[in-house]
């Protein structure tokens, strides 16, 4: 997600009180032109909603915030082409998970898929039950290569919408 965007995102879900947009600008240091260019793609792509003559989350704008949430060192997804065998990349949020999942190599998706690696780290770190078990079923399917990246991204997009941020 681009960082103006978590930025409005994360500052909208944090506002006890209604902010003008010349301090709501100021406290996420952009211009107020550049906060409105933000909301309106925000609005349109789902994440943001009109409530009167305010602006509120959808529950879309909800759980992005959830993806960007950075966890420590020790709960971070490190991936493996195989057992002792590390690529040195790690994911310490959702948001980067999916990035990375975009990049790595197949072998390594496969490894970590059929050994239920990414369930239960969604399940037990990131504590989201329902994307666990959906990625769980991907076992089902007997995916190879670029087909378990595809539908690997295709299930984290689907719930939590992160193809129109990235």
């Amino acid at each position: 997600m681009k960082d103006e965007q978590l930025k409005i995102l994360k500052t909208l879900s944090e506002a006890t009180s209604r902010m003008d947009l010349n301090k709501f600008a100021e406290t996420i240091d952009l211009s107020p032109t550049q906060v409105v260019e933000q909301i309106q793609n925000l609005t349109s792509k789902g994440y943001l909603r009109k409530v009167g003559t305010s602006i509120g989350l959808t529950e879309k704008g909800k759980n992005v915030l959830k993806t960007s949430i950075t966890l420590s060192g020790e709960s971070a997804f490190h991936f493996y082409v195989d057992v002792e065998k590390p690529l040195g990349f790690c994911a310490r949020s959702l948001e980067e998970f999916y990035c990375l999942v975009r990049q790595v190599c197949s072998d390594s998706l496969g490894f970590h898929l059929y050994r239920g690696d990414f369930e239960r780290w969604i399940s037990e770190v990131v504590k989201d039950e329902a994307l666990a078990v959906e990625i769980g079923r991907l076992k089902e399917d007997n995916l190879e290569g670029e087909a378990i990246r595809k539908e690997l991204l295709k299930a984290i997009d689907t719930h939590f919408g992160l193809k129109d941020l990235l």
